[in-house]
């Protein structure tokens, strides 16, 4: 019976790799309205529990700690544009 040809493989040579041009920086405002948020919203919690709820919108009630957590909430959605 005749022997098959061998057949040579070639090497595996990896894809040449791209140059990604990504820019790493974020805008000069995004880290400041970040903290700014984060601490308005962390004040007005603390403002509302210190004065026992009169300060500041008593009409708001217990919807100023939704309030404030919605500035943190804020602040967690600026911080996703922080690079």
């Amino acid at each position: 019976m005749p022997k098959s040809r061998i057949r040579k493989k070639a090497d595996y040579t990896p894809p040449p790799t791209k140059q990604a041009n990504i820019k790493l920086q974020s805008s000069s405002w995004v880290a400041p309205v970040m903290l700014a948020l984060f601490l308005l919203g962390l004040v007005w919690i603390v403002v509302f529990y210190v004065t026992g709820g009169s300060l500041p919108v008593e009409s708001l009630g217990n919807w100023n700690i939704v309030v404030g957590f919605g500035f943190i909430a804020a602040g967690f959605a600026v911080s996703t544009q922080w690079k």
